[in-house]
């Protein structure tokens, strides 16, 4: 079964988000092999408040060891961060079995 990792940044941190930005989208773009989607959580403003990842792992510690890993965590961008299974029901626009 699949993990999602979902954060959320604390406040304020859109400066810090800003700079560890490249760092974040090099460790993702090194790991794109078990990423099933990601990307930012949006306000309505349209700025970012978290992020939203799906790996495509059983493996509950790869996946903490990922979240663990991110720049945005390591560097204080989020406050909270859940590692969650996640059942696939609908995926690239098809029902799943």
């Amino acid at each position: 079964m699949p993990f999602a990792i979902i954060a959320y940044d604390k406040s304020g941190a859109s400066v810090l988000r800003a700079q560890l930005r490249e760092a974040h989208l090099k460790y993702l773009s090194e790991r794109q092999d078990i990423m099933l989607a990601g990307g930012a959580m949006l306000d309505e403003a349209g700025l970012p408040i978290g992020g939203l990842i799906i790996l495509n792992t059983e493996d509950r510690l790869a996946a903490e060891n990922f979240a663990a890993g991110d720049p945005f965590r390591t560097g204080g961008v989020f406050d909270t961060v859940q590692v969650i299974p996640w059942r696939k029901s609908f995926f690239d626009f098809q029902r799943c079995a």
